[in-house]
């Protein structure tokens, strides 16, 4: 794209969740766009994606409410790709499996299924409120 999504305070940095509520979908819809202010396009330009689980024999079309959402778009690209899960039994064959990425945009599910994976694997659950600023800190010199 050659601009911000409209009506977003021009921002070069945006998700935008649409509740599946709103759309009359059985999953939310995400939208996603960077800029190259981030270094991932051409000065001026902007990166955007919808993401959503499809639900009908027509997915693209399912999409239009995220794509109205980005005004005009120099170049649409559509995939699709299925989503896989583990099967196997890790405690039994020692083999740690993640779950295939899903539509969401923030990383949430996939942060979740690490986190999971790393307490099967090493017995501890990680603690993410330890205080990193000294490292930080000693890394300044």
């Amino acid at each position: 794209m050659s601009h911000p999504i409209p009506n977003a305070n021009d921002s070069h940095s945006i998700q935008i969740i649409l509740p599946q509520k709103q759309l009359g979908r059985k999953s939310d819809m995400y939208v996603f766009c960077c800029s190259y202010t981030h270094n991932v396009a051409p000065k001026g330009k902007f990166i955007a994606f919808v993401s959503a689980e499809a639900e009908t024999d027509n997915p693209q079309s399912e999409l239009k409410p995220g794509i109205d959402l980005l005004g005009p778009v120099d170049e649409l690209f559509f995939d699709m790709y299925d989503r896989y899960e583990p099967v196997n039994e890790p405690s039994l064959d020692n083999c740690f499996v993640s779950s295939s990425y899903d539509a969401t945009t923030h990383f949430e599910t996939t942060v979740t299924d690490v986190l999971n994976m790393y307490t099967l694997i090493t017995g501890k659950t990680v603690d993410l409120s330890v205080d990193l600023s000294a490292a930080s800190a000693a890394e300044d010199y």
